[in-house]
């Protein structure tokens, strides 16, 4: 528009709507499912641990004759009520973790209008600040774009896609709490020895020894053809080679950002890697244009 301050409104204005409100419209429908959702799962166990239950399925009778299933049905079920309890009773504490959460959501659009419009000045500022020699202080800040889109990029939209991809199988197959399990897939596939098969694969296997063979299998076919190739699909694609940091690394990056800044570690965990690593270059390879991934 040639006017920063209207650019900078715009740009703001953009990311509130395309990530604030479906961000919390997902919260709201986690609240109102999270619990249900326990008490369901514990609902499903009973069912299916009882070979009385007309739900329960001919593998489940096999089983029947050589686990003790009502000892295992009882300790199960005690465990979900106690979760459920915990949860239940927890659950004010959440809204108000919520709404602590909504309050600092408005000082981050707040910052990121400024940000929108004096960013060249910041950056410029933050370049100056810097004690090295110009052509190693562009290599640093660089390189920090670099991981940032690729932790955007790489993990955050990546795991997003995997999430809905499988809270969809979940939705199209009729199984309960599908936006539930669709953002527990989101936060798995954030961690790098994890993935959203942590979830479908239990529900298939709960879809199988119920007797829904067809569901089991298309959920099956879902996870492995679509939800997890997306992974190497897209990887690729999104993430330069530059940008791409070793998977021990990111894995302790990630889990150290977490316990660190809180959420938003899965961002900055990475990016704080990538400065130490591009420090650890220019210090080690004093005069280098570029640095190692």
């Amino acid at each position: 528009t040639r006017r920063p301050n209207l650019s900078a409104a715009l740009a703001t204005l953009f990311v509130v709507f395309a990530i604030g409100v479906p961000l919390g419209l997902v919260t709201w429908a986690i609240v109102r499912e999270i619990v249900p959702a326990i008490g369901m799962v514990q609902t499903a166990f009973a069912d299916l641990l009882d070979p009385a239950s007309p739900s329960t399925g001919p593998m489940m009778h096999w089983l029947s004759e050589h686990v003790d299933l009502p000892q295992a049905r009882l300790q199960i079920v005690a465990k979900l009520g106690a979760m459920s309890s915990e949860i239940a009773s927890r659950s004010m504490v959440f809204v108000g973790d919520v709404l602590r959460m909504f309050i600092q959501s408005l000082f981050v659009v707040f910052v990121m209008f400024y940000l929108f419009r004096d960013g060249k000045i910041v950056r410029e500022a933050l370049a100056g600040a810097i004690p090295l020699r110009n052509r190693e202080t562009r290599v640093i800040l660089g390189r920090v774009r670099e991981v940032v889109g690729a932790s955007v990029n790489g993990v955050l939209v990546i795991a997003a896609i995997q999430g809905i991809l499988g809270g969809v199988a979940f939705a199209v197959l009729g199984l309960p709490s599908a936006i539930l399990w669709g953002t527990a897939m989101i936060f798995l596939s954030l961690i790098p020895v994890a993935g959203a098969f942590v979830v479908w694969i239990p529900a298939a296997i709960y879809l199988a020894v119920t007797g829904a063979w067809i569901k089991s299998l298309l959920l099956t076919l879902w996870g492995v053809f679509v939800i997890s190739l997306v992974d190497n699909f897209l990887r690729p694609r999104l993430v330069g080679k530059r940008a791409k940091l070793h998977e021990l690394f990111i894995f302790f990056a990630v889990l150290g950002g977490l316990q660190v800044f809180g959420l938003i570690g899965i961002v900055l965990g990475p990016v704080v890697l990538a400065v130490a690593l591009s420090l650890f270059e220019t210090f080690s390879h004093p005069g280098a244009g570029s640095s190692a991934t």
